[in-house]
């Protein structure tokens, strides 16, 4: 009998270093722009970026307003990276369904172009629902897809054996609401959206 595999994860080791300046990261500035314009910051408040990178999302929300920055990311490349662009910040290595973080920390949390990696999408949920303040923000930033073309790469992915998935806003919708979480809004630029959770003060899990 063939001895069952987890799906391998997507390696962000060797272009760490390189990212900003690549494809994935110019393409990820579009996704960037829109998180910008949506999440809502004030001083004071504290900041997770779930799968930060090398930081720039981080970056450039601290120079709107004086928040409380962290971020965690998987690969220890990118955490290296991401502490010699963010000094000041706690950059820390973690995965998204393990955090070192205390109960009830956060006001906003944002996942830009990551959730799709995620191999443990639940584990996540319940992870972000715990770290997160009643009422606070959760941001998703991901790919949008037509259906079809959605259903194809998500079918590549299986066949590949990569971690991979990716979902349309009314499907992460559904994912979270389980662990507590409401929709908030949906922002749409082109093949970018972002979509708005919101812990629910009454019905949080945590």
């Amino acid at each position: 009998m063939k001895k069952q595999h987890e799906s391998k994860n997507f390696s962000f080791r060797k272009r760490a270093a390189s990212y900003d300046a690549g494809i994935e990261g110019r393409m990820s500035q579009k996704f960037y722009n829109l998180v910008l314009q949506s999440v809502e910051l004030y001083d004071g408040c504290f900041v997770l970026d779930v799968g930060c990178g090398t930081g720039a999302l981080l970056k450039r929300m601290a120079a709107h307003k004086q928040i409380i920055s962290f971020g965690i990311d998987a690969e220890a490349k990118m955490v290296e990276v991401a502490r010699k662009n963010c000094p000041e910040m706690d950059i820390q290595q973690s995965r998204s369904e393990n955090m070192p973080f205390d109960d009830q920390t956060f006001d906003v949390i944002t996942v830009c172009m990551a959730y799709h990696h995620f191999a443990d999408k639940e584990g996540f949920a319940l992870e972000a629902s715990r770290v997160l303040k009643p009422g606070g923000s959760l941001y998703i930033a991901d790919p949008r897809f037509p259906a079809p073309v959605q259903s194809f790469l998500n079918g590549v992915f299986r066949l590949i054996n990569v971690a991979g998935e990716f979902f349309s806003y009314d499907r992460i919708e559904k994912r979270f609401a389980s662990y507590g979480f409401v929709l908030g809004s949906v922002a749409v630029d082109g093949y970018a959206q972002v979509v708005k959770l919101r812990k629910d003060v009454q019905n949080c899990s945590t």
